[in-house]
């Protein structure tokens, strides 16, 4: 059976050119009690950073995650992590809420967004480039896969809510990405 699931999962990548993504039950026990289905596709992509310490490797990645589903769940009172998917600066794509679950990750924007975080505080340097090429593809399945929009427009937290958030740099970078559009503007 898990054969079977792996394969099905494999081809699911194939065809819509997907990157992998670690499964949240890979990295976390919690169970989640989010009720709040994602009607997609979505128009906005919004990009952010954890103002937390990176991780390079699995292990720290996951350590980081767990920390940020504490802090979410326990302190803000969330029903799970607040982003759609977390990306470390190992380059892999962790599933936070996935492509289903509204987040909770841009406040007035979450019911019509997908919200993309990096591990770490960029206000000064980038993420590494494996890391920033993961969202890359993982957007691009995203829209191969029907949940964003084929004209989506890629916006950094500040643009939708008043914060340094995904700091500098890594807003900088991700005007470069193209279809990026700076600023407040009404949803579509």
């Amino acid at each position: 059976m898990i054969r079977l699931i792996l394969l099905l999962a494999a081809a699911c990548v194939m065809a819509y050119g997907c990157p992998s993504i670690i499964s949240k039950s890979t990295w976390s026990t919690r169970n989640t009690n989010c009720r709040e289905d994602l009607n997609t596709p979505v128009p906005w992509v919004i990009i952010h950073h954890t103002v937390t310490p990176p991780c390079t490797s699995t292990a720290a990645c996951t350590t980081q995650l767990r920390n940020i589903l504490q802090h979410h769940t326990r302190t803000n009172e969330w029903c799970d992590i607040g982003y759609n998917f977390i990306i470390g600066n190992d380059g892999n794509i962790y599933e936070g809420r996935g492509w289903s679950k509204v987040g909770a990750h841009a406040k007035g924007s979450n019911s019509k967004s997908i919200g993309i975080s990096f591990i770490g505080n960029f206000m000064s340097g980038l993420p590494s480039q494996a890391a920033i090429n993961a969202a890359k593809r993982l957007i691009q399945c995203g829209v191969n896969l029907k949940r964003i929009r084929r004209n989506y427009t890629l916006k950094g937290h500040r643009d939708v809510f008043n914060t340094a958030c995904p700091g500098n740099a890594l807003y900088n970078n991700i005007k470069t990405w193209g279809r990026f559009k700076a600023g407040r503007q009404s949803l579509p």
